[in-house]
């Protein structure tokens, strides 16, 4: 939360030979290649297993990796704003999106890959297992392969093409305002769809701790975290998973076809994705739970794409960076919120249902979802309604 609007904030009046968002994606991206090597060989430094020195490195390196992947990440969603058209940023962050949801994938199913071609799955006390050490170098190489096909494939537009291209000032000092001004200048589009996030980061919260017990709840009628079918459970909701993975990498590849049906499309995602956490609620087959998760697939990959297209178009090439990192908050905030909203919730509910309330909360992570759907009614596109202007403008 804080982290994003930093980045865009600071690259937003910086700019090097290598640019301006380029720069942070490399030193974010190099101080996560070497927490990925680091992570998995904590039990190998000699700090002890449990202690204290082991519990400090463990939340250190924590740390970094996310400061740092937040870092590598940002400047792509930024580049996007800044050098890509109105027409194209659509399929610009559907193409992210495809690409970040089969990397999830494949991270996913990586360590059941290693263990079956016959790399050891087990290991000592305080040891990883070799098919987790492996998993976070190959990581680490992806990222370090990323980053240097980046360094040579991707060059951002000098100052003063920039300001061509935005048809803004090319004086620094023109654009520069204060966080108050950005803040108090935003886009209608930038609230607007603020608010549809609200509703599906605080359903999408539930959804993520709530989903492994409201199944074992309702397809395998246990309660107990430490039954053989409460892990059989968890182990379907990875499955799941990657199921709406998959579709919430293939989905926004067809909503761009349909540039301006993208709002219409985007609030039928959410509702169908609502309905499909909803269901967890009362289906007790596991294979139908296939067809939930499908639907919450849409509403996932859905709200990765439109968004983030609907603000960067209602944005005048001032300050993208910060305007992006901000919006960041609307992602973060309804998580935090729900948190801590969430554990008097279901403690209310197993007061009044006794014990197994998690699938209600499935079943309010759905509603959450689907009032986001119908928040989209709330977003208008800005840059529909220049061009619908200047369209007027030149038929006079």
């Amino acid at each position: 939360m804080f982290v994003q609007p930093l980045v865009g904030a600071f690259s937003d009046r910086t700019w090097t030979r290598l640019g301006r968002r380029l720069p942070w994606l490399y030193v974010g991206g190099l101080i996560s290649i070497i927490v990925l090597i680091l992570m998995p060989n904590a039990g190998n430094l000699g700090l002890g297993y449990g202690s204290t020195a082991s519990m400090i490195f463990g939340v250190l390196t924590l740390l970094f990796l996310d400061v740092s992947s937040n870092m590598a990440m940002q400047p792509f969603k930024m580049l996007s704003g800044d050098m890509i058209n109105e027409q194209q940023k659509e399929k610009s962050y559907s193409i992210m999106t495809f690409v970040l949801n089969m990397g999830q994938v494949v991270a996913s199913v990586f360590p059941f890959i290693l263990t079956a071609v016959g790399i050891s799955n087990v290991a000592a006390h305080g040891v990883v297992p070799d098919t987790v050490k492996f998993t976070f170098y190959f990581a680490a190489a992806t990222l370090l392969v990323c980053c240097i096909y980046t360094f040579f494939k991707v060059h951002e537009l000098p100052p003063r093409e920039y300001a061509e291209f935005h048809k803004i000032s090319a004086e620094p000092q023109a654009n520069q305002r204060s966080l108050w001004e950005i803040i108090k200048d935003a886009p209608k589009a930038f609230w607007t769809a603020g608010i549809v996030q609200l509703f599906y980061w605080a359903g999408y919260m539930y959804m993520a701790t709530y989903a492994t017990g409201g199944i074992a709840e309702k397809v395998w009628g246990t309660t107990n975290v430490s039954s053989r079918g409460f892990q059989d459970a968890g182990n379907w909701f990875g499955f799941l998973s990657a199921v709406s993975a998959v579709v919430g990498a293939i989905w926004p590849l067809f909503i761009v076809r349909f540039p301006k049906q993208r709002r219409q499309l985007w609030a039928l995602s959410l509702v169908v994705g609502g309905l499909g956490l909803a269901s967890v609620f009362s289906v007790t087959n596991k294979y139908v739970l296939i067809i939930s998760f499908i639907a919450f697939g849409m509403a996932w990959g859905a709200n990765t794409v439109v968004p983030f297209t609907i603000v960067t178009n209602a944005l005048d090439g001032r300050n993208i960076g910060t305007y992006l990192g901000l919006f960041n908050c609307t992602i973060c905030i309804p998580q935090i919120l729900a948190n801590l909203v969430g554990g008097s919730l279901i403690g209310l509910f197993a007061a009044n249902h006794g014990v197994g309330a998690q699938h209600i909360m499935m079943l309010i992570a759905g509603v959450l979802l689907v009032v986001a759907g119908m928040s989209v009614a709330l977003v208008k596109e800005t840059y529909g309604e220049v061009e619908k202007a200047t369209n007027e403008e030149l038929s006079k």
